[in-house]
């Protein structure tokens, strides 16, 4: 009965917890990267954000100052963008992301939406249901109006949010369903 002692059952359960980290990780890492970039390297309100986030989920200083001293030095363009669709029921979903590949980012969107039954909405076609709101975790999409979903809609649209946000350029998801 290979598998079962206690090692391993640890290893399997530390290698989840890994992942889902580094996950975390990366995504912070671009987040800081684009406010070094954007500051020049010295201190900023933006760049001061991005490291507060990455502490409250424990991420290595070492981590935090290299990601900012490669962004500082040049390297890889990194963007911010924001992509609009519609999902179940008619919510409106905006997606934010943080790229080098702007052609990659939107074909896998495109291919997350497409194989889910749903399209990349027009520039401004769900923007206007929501307003951007300044917070301590910076810059966030809040709804101006709520769309009533059904319990299938929710779970469809769960599914679709949960497939988005795997990817790695993708740093937030937001929607307006009630």
């Amino acid at each position: 009965m290979s598998g079962h002692n206690k090692w391993s059952q640890i290893k399997h359960k530390k290698d989840i917890t890994d992942a889902k980290k580094s996950k975390i990780f990366s995504k912070l890492v671009r987040f800081i990267s684009v406010e070094a970039k954007l500051s020049g390297g010295k201190d900023s309100p933006g760049l001061r954000a991005a490291v507060e986030k990455a502490k409250k989920v424990n991420m290595p200083s070492e981590n935090i100052e290299r990601a900012i001293k490669k962004a500082s030095e040049g390297g890889e363009q990194m963007e911010s963008i924001t992509y609009e669709a519609y999902g179940p029921g008619g919510v409106g979903i905006i997606i934010d992301t943080l790229t080098d590949s702007r052609n990659r980012t939107v074909q896998d969107i495109k291919h997350i939406l497409t194989k889910n039954g749903f399209v990349l909405g027009a520039v401004g076609s769900v923007v206007w249901s929501f307003s951007k709101e300044k917070t301590n975790e910076g810059l966030i999409w809040k709804p101006n109006m709520f769309i009533p979903a059904s319990d299938t809609d929710i779970e469809l649209l769960d599914k679709i949010v949960d497939e988005l946000e795997e990817n790695d350029d993708v740093q937030d998801v937001y929607t307006n369903a009630e």
